[in-house]
Parts: C-alpha cells; structure tokens; sequence
C-alpha cells in the first residue's frame, strides 16, 4: 500500500470515527456537500485577476487532495464538477447569494445536530484538513 493510500485510509477511518451514528451519519451525507456548494457559490460572482475566486478556492485545495492520491482527486472533481454545474444554470430570478447563506447556515446547524446526536465533536476541532476529508467521506 502506498504512503497515500495509508494518509486517505487513516484520515477517512479518523473521520469515521466521529460519524457512527446512522443520524450523524445521514445528516452529514447532505449537509456537508451542502456546506461546499455553498460555499462555491458565495464566492461564484467574485472575480480575482478575471477569474471566478470559486476556481480560485479549487486550484488551492487541489494539491492536498492531489497528494492524498487519484481516488481523492476523483471524488472531489465529481463533486466540485456537479456545484459547478449547478451554478452554471442558476436560475437567474433565485438570489444566489441569499440562498447561499441560507442553505450554509441551515447545513452547519444539521451538521452540529448531528454531532450533539453522535456526542462527539466534529474533527475539524482537532486538525482544519478534516473540512477537506469531509466531502471525501
């Protein structure tokens, strides 16, 4: 097995660890793709140097899942790849930013419900890159 399988395998069973609850466990399989497109697209309209500062936000985590290897790189660019989409062919009279905010807010409640159900906090207490695993899990 190779020193980055061993990093994904052991940051996905690390996270796995503070998701057991069938609850949790469910919540986060929405909340947290959830939380990424809102994300993207509250950073759609933003333009840096002519580019959509969403793009920019991928090419800079792209390196750590480009280190955790070609499973990791696959799992996010399907994901990252269907919020573009989705932002792509928004609807124009639905206020994207507003309904950003709204659907951020209402993912991270679900999420911290979902913890005090698991009663466990969540792993991005404990090391920042597991809000990188999460969509991965």
């Amino acid at each position: 097995m190779t020193k980055r399988k061993k990093t994904l395998d052991h940051r996905l069973a690390a996270y796995s660890q503070s998701h057991r609850h069938p609850v949790n466990r469910a919540i986060h399989t929405v909340c947290v793709p959830a939380i990424l497109f809102a994300i993207l697209a509250l950073l759609w309209g933003l333009r840096l140097l002519g580019l959509r500062v969403a793009y920019l936000l991928m090419i800079v985590i792209a390196p750590f899942h480009v280190w955790l290897g070609v499973k990791a790189v696959g799992v996010m660019a399907a994901q990252l790849l269907a919020c573009v989409l989705i932002l792509s062919f928004w609807p124009r009279g639905l206020p994207l930013v507003g309904c950003s905010i709204a659907i951020f807010a209402a993912a991270w409640v679900g999420q911290f419900i979902g913890h005090a159900i698991e009663g466990r906090r969540p792993k991005f207490f404990q090391d920042l890159t597991f809000l990188l695993i999460g969509p991965l899990w």
